[in-house]
């Protein structure tokens, strides 16, 4: 189904400026920006991704992985077609990376009352924009949040971060936490591998540390691309800068898509990458697709507060007001639904102020 998208500007009858992301497409009447699922159509913007919901699971949180936010519940994940990158270590390539003809086929649509009548269904505190890059199908996500919100159910993106500030602005009021994959801290990679830049990610992490939306950062740590000491120490560096609290997320690797040459990453090398983490001030590093490395434990006095096997947890601790129980140290995360609640308020009385 067809749908009018959001974020764009006529530049002439026949060109459009697309600037829902940091491609910053122009696109000439019958073409699609490079996501894929954004066409003109007569000097108007359409998506072709609106209501098609090609993925849908009920997914604990910590795959998201969110470690911080509402730990050992569920949150029913939602994936649409189209992506503003090509990275050809994608681990979910088969529907990120849909052809122009696969995505304006027919699809069964599924309403945004329908999402959030069925993370109700579920018992879901949360629904999680993912699979796919949510910032692509955008005018869903917004829909769908919006309703979500005033059912009491947050909203997360699972992102690459490659969203233009005015997506990040119109979203924020809805959005209550984010997983932004950091895949290196090296422009050509970006370019040369996933067809993206640095730069626009670090800004959109910014962003959202500075509009109160909750913020945990993934890195695929993929040998021989991004693994060697230097660069871990730039990315930890560049969390550390912002908040040492923002917890970091480094997984292992497998060969996929078109990425087939690297051999899986070794969990020594994750090891040296929670090591380096943890030397830089960052006070929460977790290991992921392995079986170690996944506990929360105090900074302070060395606690563990969540013991997680798997995406299961075992509760020993949890933080009680968002401090450590034995010691008090503040213990940086969104516990519980009530915590969502104060911090939306928080944000509305900030956009008040601006």
């Amino acid at each position: 189904m067809t749908h009018p998208a959001l974020l764009y500007e006529k530049i002439s009858p026949n060109l459009l400026h697309c600037y829902l992301c940091n491609q910053q497409c122009r696109i000439q009447d019958t073409h699609f920006g490079f996501c894929g699922v954004r066409q003109n159509i007569k000097g108007e913007l359409i998506t072709h991704s609106y209501g098609n919901v090609i993925a849908s699971h009920l997914d604990p949180i910590e795959k998201k992985p969110l470690f911080h936010f509402l730990p050992g519940s569920h949150s029913y994940s939602i994936g649409l077609p189209g992506c503003n990158f090509l990275c050809e270590f994608c681990q979910n390539w088969q529907i990120s990376q849909q052809g122009k003809e696969e995505v304006i086929q027919e699809a069964p649509f599924t309403k945004p009352e329908e999402i959030v009548s069925l993370a109700k269904q579920y018992n879901c505190p949360s629904i999680s924009y993912t699979f796919t890059e949510p910032t692509i199908f955008f005018e869903y996500a917004y829909d769908t949040a919006r309703l979500a919100q005033a059912e009491g159910i947050a909203n997360i993106f699972v992102t690459n971060g490659f969203m233009t500030a005015e997506a990040l602005d119109m979203i924020t009021p809805y959005l209550d936490a984010a997983n932004v994959d950091l895949k290196s801290f090296n422009d050509t990679s970006y370019r040369e591998v996933c067809r993206g830049r640095l730069q626009p990610v670090l800004d959109t992490i910014q962003r959202m540390h500075e509009k109160g939306i909750w913020i945990e950062v993934t890195t695929l740590v993929v040998p021989g691309l991004n693994d060697s000491d230097e660069e871990l120490t730039k990315i930890a560096d560049f969390i550390a800068s912002i908040d040492v609290n923002i917890p970091w997320h480094l997984t292992r690797y497998h060969p996929d898509y078109l990425f087939t040459n690297a051999e899986p990453t070794p969990p020594q090398r994750l090891e040296r990458g929670h090591e380096i983490g943890k030397n830089k001030g960052l006070r929460f590093v977790y290991l992921g697709n392995i079986l170690e490395g996944q506990n929360t434990i105090c900074y302070n006095c060395g606690i563990t507060l969540i013991k997680r096997s798997g995406y299961g947890i075992y509760c020993q601790s949890l933080p009680i007001n968002g401090r450590c129980p034995n010691c008090s140290s503040p213990i940086h995360g969104r516990w519980s639904i009530q915590d969502i609640q104060n911090n939306q308020k928080a944000k509305d009385v900030q956009v008040i102020q601006k």
